[in-house]
């Protein structure tokens, strides 16, 4: 029988110092593998400034099996994989990250699910080696994004996981601006199982992966998995607008049986004005409703730009 494909899918930003390490780490696991699966290595280059390109192209010499793509500016993590999974070839593929904090051992164990039937494999963080205050707030996330979300995510689950091709291709038909790719990954349903892990620490460097760049991945996550938002913007709208109406009637009531005398034009300016902002809070959470279809509908740009590439694939077609 013609031995299966994998693909794996390897970000890479300013990663000189993990890059070779990387590599030798998954081959090792690779080449156990080798008389069971075919393997090619995808490394998406986010607009390395320093040697990775480089060290990349040496490897590529080495061995015909990787595949790099470098792309005209620094496009985020996300779109980095999202790129990876565009181009990859494989029956299935797995995302690993080059810093070495998720156990390339687990490769196996993937590749074992998937074979019995499952789309999706994914590593569940048990523990993880870093802040207190960072593996709360991870936590507190996940938790969050989980319940606002229209489908279900694993809790501490990442993006090191396997994907059948029948998600592969699912992803390839979007081209999302702001991906979270797991929360995309999960809601196509399909067969799925977790593979509890240890995370751990980096292997050399320092993460590329700051406090802000966090915040922002939360807020694609929590936009693109969900519309609570927007309903709270509609359910402010309808609350306001109907404690102004209570208001209104209290006002005109005041005026007109008890003759309470307060200044001309008072009780006109403020039910207009509180009139005005019921209005403005409930038409714009209605926009924002029909915002929502129109700009799913409109991302269809580029995900990222490809400066450099070196593909024997390509060559060989």
């Amino acid at each position: 029988m013609t031995k299966k494909l994998v693909s794996i899918i390897v970000p890479a930003y300013n990663e000189e110092d993990n890059v070779e390490y990387c590599y030798g780490e998954l081959k090792k696991i690779t080449d156990t593998l080798s008389d069971s699966y075919n393997f090619e290595f995808i490394f998406t280059d986010n607009a390395s400034t320093d040697r990775t390109f480089d060290l990349l192209e040496k490897l590529a010499e080495k061995d015909e099996r990787i595949r790099i793509f470098s792309f005209s500016r620094n496009f985020g993590y996300q779109k980095s994989i999202h790129t990876g999974y565009n181009k990859a070839e494989g029956d299935c593929a797995i995302e690993y990250d080059c810093d070495l904090q998720d156990p390339p051992e687990l490769l196996p164990e993937f590749l074992k699910h998937w074979k019995e039937g499952n789309q999706i494999v994914y590593g569940i963080r048990k523990t993880r080696r870093e802040g207190k205050f960072i593996t709360f707030l991870r936590k507190v996330f996940y938790r969050f994004i989980n319940k606002i979300s229209e489908h279900t995510l694993p809790e501490d689950a990442g993006d090191f996981m396997l994907i059948d091709k029948v998600i592969i291709n699912e992803i390839k038909k979007r081209q999302d601006q702001h991906p979270y790719l797991r929360g995309m990954i999960f809601s196509f349903g399909f067969n799925q199982k977790g593979v509890p892990y240890d995370r751990n620490e980096r292997k050399h460097g320092k993460t590329k992966f700051s406090l802000k760049k966090m915040l922002g991945l939360a807020v694609d996550g929590i936009i693109s998995q969900s519309i609570v938002p927007l309903r709270i913007a509609s359910y402010t709208g309808i609350i306001v607008a109907l404690i102004t109406v209570f208001l209104s009637g209290f006002y005109i009531v005041e005026r007109l049986f008890f003759g309470l005398d307060w200044p001309a034009g008072w009780t006109t300016t403020v039910v207009l004005l509180l009139f005005s902002i019921s209005l403005n809070a409930l038409f714009l959470g209605i926009i924002g409703e029909y915002l929502l279809r129109i700009y799913n509908q409109v991302r269809n740009k580029s995900v990222t730009i490809i400066k450099k590439e070196i593909d024997r694939n390509l060559e060989n077609k």
